[in-house]
């Protein structure tokens, strides 16, 4: 049986946006300092692991959390968040006063990408994550992170309405059984 790959995933710390719940997609916004002290310490929690592939979305507060973390990850464009086009820099609440009953998962973006396009790019990624071997770490953006999981056990974008992820968190994914068949979610938001 060959190896299969353990994925951690990494969201990058606080930002202003991140803190006031704008939707924060390609504008590149820098950690808060309670940002950067969560990303030392989501260093603190990782450092007894060996990781044979690092990867970061390019937007600077993924790579600025890796860095603080201790590492020096590969930039992989895959990684960037959902680009929200029209939505950049608005809360969910104010994108429903414009079109109720939007869900960013169902109905993307306006301008930006649609959960089709969306889906591509992760399944690229995940496909790709999956040939890996060991353990990996991906340093990326909260709702990118949620589809990726979501497309790791093999659902619909959708699900990842119901996943939810703070900032400077990590998520495990794994396989049942050590089966490339079976994909699972180990740990999450932790």
């Amino acid at each position: 049986m060959s190896a299969l790959p353990t994925v951690y995933l990494a969201r990058h710390g606080e930002t202003e946006w991140s803190k006031s719940g704008q939707h924060t997609g390609r504008t590149d916004l820098p950690l808060t300092p309670d940002g950067e002290d969560s990303a030392r310490k989501l260093g603190e929690r990782l450092v007894r692991l060996k990781f044979e592939y690092l990867f970061t979305s390019p937007l600077s507060r993924a790579r600025r959390t890796a860095e603080l973390a201790g590492f020096s990850p590969v930039v992989d464009p895959d990684l960037l968040e959902w680009n929200y086009g029209d939505f950049e820099g608005l809360k969910s609440a104010e994108i429903k006063v414009r079109k109720p009953g939007w869900n960013l998962f169902r109905d993307g973006a306006p301008g930006g990408e649609s959960p089709d396009e969306v889906t591509a790019r992760v399944d690229r990624l995940v496909a790709k994550l999956k040939g890996l071997t060991g353990n990996v770490i991906c340093f990326a953006h909260g709702h990118i992170l949620r589809v990726i999981a979501a497309r790791w056990i093999e659902q619909p974008v959708t699900l990842a309405t119901s996943m939810l992820l703070s900032t400077a968190t990590l998520s495990v994914l794994s396989f049942n059984h050590h089966n490339l068949a079976e994909p699972a979610i180990k740990v999450w938001n932790s």
